[in-house]
């Protein structure tokens, strides 16, 4: 009766390994390298079991779904797109998911202030999965509102993913900002380098605008030509960004400024002054009147 009992307890127990072995320990024979998996967000348990089991990622659907239930990690799964590069055991491949180790060494880009659109889009050149051309295409309402920031990005990630993540980043740090301010950063962004210049360059935009006075911001050319420099030609050209030819702001922002720009874009600084200029030395130059301008650019552009 005693060896039947302890011949019943070794059965079971090599029973009961086997079964640990080849539900959650054993890893699945025919695997394919280097594979990518999506767990796309709000996937239940079967559909996530039945997904990474089609992809040779692991042999048993049955097995992975007690495990997660029975370490409670069935709701803490992580959507995202993960690389598995060998074979891994059920237990393996549920821990990296609920920790969501993704398997790719994220990327830095760091995005300056003042990129249009199209800079960002440069940006992204080696990413296998971001089109420039669908980027530009679907980005074309958010010019103004893709955050400059320091990013840390999958290698997988496309354009949607890219877009999502700077406008979610600009509303986190600006919070609600009304488009004709963001279009007035974006000019001061791009037009004057020093936070207390840009300030009173603010008040002298806002306040051209009230009198009815053209902008005359020529940092809207290397926008609308895609050329660095300005030439005398360029300010006849036929735009509605060509702030000398048309009253009014823009209709839309010529980049995307920085947290610096749209603060002063909120906040402008109220002065005498009517005029402005960049000198070759980087500094900016105030005038009152046309006359005193006149001066200015032929002191300090000369």
């Amino acid at each position: 009766m005693k060896k039947r009992i302890i011949f019943s307890a070794l059965l079971f127990f090599i029973v009961f390994a086997a079964l640990i072995w080849n539900f959650l320990l054993k890893r699945p024979d025919s695997f394919p390298a280097s594979s990518v998996v999506t767990i796309e967000k709000g996937l239940n348990l079967s559909s996530i079991a039945g997904k990474l089991e089609g992809s040779g990622i692991i042999h048993s659907e049955l097995g992975f779904k007690i495990l997660a239930k029975v370490l409670n990690k069935s709701r803490k799964i992580r959507s995202g797109e993960y690389l598995f590069e060998k074979p891994l055991s059920v237990l393996a491949v549920l821990t990296r998911l609920t920790k969501g180790d993704f398997g790719f060494g994220a990327v830095k880009i760091v995005v300056p202030e003042g990129f249009s659109n199209k800079n960002i889009s440069e940006l992204f050149a080696d990413f296998k999965n971001f089109d420039k051309e669908e980027f530009l295409a679907i980005a074309k309402d958010s010019e103004g509102y893709l955050f400059p920031d320091t990013y840390l990005f999958l290698p997988s990630a496309n354009a949607d993913q890219v877009i999502k993540t700077m406008r979610d980043n600009f509303s986190k740090k600006t919070g609600e900002v009304e488009q004709n301010v963001v279009i007035m950063a974006s000019l001061i962004e791009k037009e004057v380098p020093e936070t207390e210049d840009r300030k009173v360059v603010s008040g002298i935009l806002w306040k051209r605008l009230e009198i009815g006075m053209p902008l005359q911001v020529d940092a809207v050319f290397p926008y609308i030509t895609g050329r660095k420099d300005v030439t005398l030609d360029d300010y006849k050209i036929e735009s509605i960004y060509n702030t000398y030819l048309n009253k009014g702001l823009p209709p839309g922002p010529i980049s995307n400024p920085g947290l610096d720009a749209i603060e002063a874009a909120q906040n402008p600084k109220q002065s005498p002054y009517l005029y402005y200029l960049s000198g070759k030395d980087g500094k900016t130059r105030f005038a009152r009147t046309y006359e005193e301008h006149l001066r200015n650019k032929e002191k300090y552009l000369r």
